[in-house]
């Protein structure tokens, strides 16, 4: 099991912020193990092994625009994780501009991919991105 310094963590915090802002569902499995164990919150089931995530982050990139992602404080204990973060991001069909704030877990295994990942995110709409034209249904 890998001992994690505070800097690991931020780099890979890092890295998961440039897929998400880019919308680059390549960059966050790149982050993960084969037989990741992922919980987009504590009630959902989960989604494991990279195909059932790709399949999640294919749908946000679709969906999402104009996606900002900052973790506020990181903790690390061993090879877990632990952050508290905030984001945002334009909703394509309707250009609700939506605010998130978060908690997660990343436990890595030896190779210093994430095998599992829990979030426990709140969403709220906080009005219409004036910058962005709504594209209409997701079908």
């Amino acid at each position: 099991m890998p001992n994690i310094t505070h800097g690991d963590a931020q780099d890979l915090l890092s890295a998961f912020r440039q897929g998400w802002e880019r919308r680059d569902p390549d960059a966050i499995i790149d982050l993960l193990a084969e037989t990741i164990d992922y919980r987009r919150d504590p009630f959902s089931e989960p989604l494991i092994g990279h195909n059932a995530v790709r399949s999640l982050w294919n749908e946000l990139a679709a969906r999402q625009v104009h996606v900002e992602f900052d973790p506020e404080r990181i903790w690390v204990s061993g090879a877990t994780v632990l952050a508290s973060w905030h984001a945002a991001y334009t909703r394509r069909t309707t250009a609700e501009r939506v605010r998130v704030r978060g908690f997660l877990t990343l436990e890595l295994d030896d190779d210093r991919k994430i095998e599992r990942l829990r979030q426990w995110p709140i969403e709220h709409v906080v009005g219409i991105d004036s910058t962005f034209q709504a594209q209409g249904d997701d079908d």
